[in-house]
């Protein structure tokens, strides 16, 4: 929510309808972007993560909005959520909002009635980060929580739990710079692919960078076999999350 702007992202293939969202929304003040299958909103989930998400059920590709639903909420819990469905059965329901979804609305809809349940959720997901405890932690200027270790930026070198000083090589630290300067959000592996190759050209499909936060993962993490910290996002990259300990 840069600025107190909220952003939404709308999913909906029916270009009528999704343009027609679209612009109701951004005449009430949102910061809104539409797409049209489940491709284009994972890439438009890692160029920017939106405050909440409006998902039609029935997608285009393979994917519905209940998968989409999941994957969303399993990469950003704090993320509002509502599913914009067709058809109004119970079982239609039930599922999405299992499926991780904070609200329905059955098309077609009032759109004074869609505003009303997005600011709803919203008000919702205020009130519980609001609500959730905080961690203080005394860290020095300069030092941020990864994992199970401290990086340290000005000596650019980790501090691990059991009070070891690991240096970092000159790619290891620019790659875990670019996720405390990016936290919660997810980050495209040709993106850090670019950004850490120096003057080499990355080749398509090089798996360098994984290969890179498999070692950083065995310097940071509590449990490499089950990263927390720096996660992976099935079919966009990876997510830096600053309050996994």
């Amino acid at each position: 929510m840069a600025g107190g702007t909220t952003n939404l992202l709308v999913v909906e293939d029916d270009p009528f309808q999704r343009e027609t969202v679209c612009a109701y929304l951004s005449g009430q003040g949102f910061a809104v972007e539409g797409v049209a299958d489940g491709t284009s909103f994972r890439a438009a989930i890692a160029a920017a993560m939106p405050d909440a998400v409006l998902l039609d059920v029935g997608l285009p590709g393979g994917e519905d909005g209940f998968a989409l639903a999941r994957w969303m909420r399993a990469l950003s819990p704090g993320i509002g959520i509502i599913m914009l469905t067709a058809a109004g059965d119970l079982v239609d329901r039930v599922v999405g909002l299992e499926s991780g979804a904070d609200d329905y609305i059955t098309k077609p809809f009032e759109p004074r009635e869609l505003l009303a349940r997005i600011r709803a959720v919203m008000r919702r997901a205020h009130a519980e980060a609001a609500a959730s405890p905080q961690r203080p932690e005394n860290l020095a200027p300069g030092r941020i929580r990864m994992g199970g270790a401290v990086l340290d930026l000005k000596r650019g070198l980790l501090l691990t739990a059991d009070g070891r000083e690991d240096t970092l090589t000159e790619g290891e630290f620019t790659l875990l710079k670019l996720f405390v300067d990016n936290p919660n959000r997810a980050l495209h592996r040709d993106w850090l692919l670019e950004r850490t190759s120096g003057d080499e050209e990355p080749e398509a499909f090089d798996r360098a960078i994984d290969l890179r936060i498999m070692r950083l993962r065995r310097k940071v993490e509590r449990n490499p076999a089950r990263p927390m910290a720096i996660r992976t996002v099935r079919g966009v990259g990876y997510l830096f999350d600053p309050e996994a300990g």
